[in-house]
């Protein structure tokens, strides 16, 4: 993968997002088969952006985010190639609309993002490296139901995973770290917050 091709690797995920919505409303399983079976950093991506947009406003999207992350990142930790999720979440629809719009607010902080990323530091995304930060999102993603209390927590967790899916995304190695740090000092703001 070039390095051109690495840097817009998150505008893409968001093209392909934008692309998978057409009427009303859209299910999980359509915009999971848009972004690609096989590529868990973009369907990690995709959805914890959706969480820390506008969207975040739909009642109950935080539970569905942190549901849809967990299944990924335990998938991601048993080496599994393609994506599989449970009939359950993948049924559930979406307004396209809101979705559309959280597209649009995301796309000037993204496009931004990708001009400082390149690939930094690429060990990190090997075994054993890349357990300790997919084992502390996948605990993250348990108190993320519960983070609804709490105005914008929610939002602020699905950013810290974004930036972790961003890292894989781009093999950017500098951004993995700061999305570790910032999911170390998390409970803690959040509770300073609240």
């Amino acid at each position: 993968m070039s390095r051109d091709e690495q840097t817009h690797a998150l505008s893409d995920v968001l093209d392909d997002l934008e692309q998978s919505l057409h009427g009303e409303t859209i299910a999980l399983a359509e915009v999971v088969d848009s972004l690609g079976r096989s590529s868990f950093a973009g369907l990690m991506l995709a959805f914890s952006l959706v969480s820390t947009s506008p969207a975040s406003a739909i009642p109950g999207i935080t539970a569905v985010v942190a549901a849809l992350v967990f299944i990924l990142v335990v998938q991601m930790i048993a080496g599994r190639e393609t994506v599989w999720l449970p009939d359950i979440i993948t049924r559930r629809r979406l307004s396209t609309d809101t979705l559309g719009k959280g597209v649009d607010w995301l796309r000037k902080p993204v496009g931004f993002v990708e001009r400082l990323l390149q690939p930094r530091l690429t060990f990190l995304f090997h075994r054993p490296w890349r357990w300790l930060p997919l084992v502390l999102i996948m605990a993250l993603t348990l108190f993320m139901p519960f983070m609804e209390i709490v105005p914008t927590s929610g939002s602020i967790a699905s950013a810290v995973i974004a930036l972790f899916a961003a890292s894989l995304l781009t093999r950017d190695g500098v951004l993995a770290l700061l999305s570790l740090g910032l999911l170390s000092i998390l409970p803690v703001a959040i509770y300073l917050w609240s």
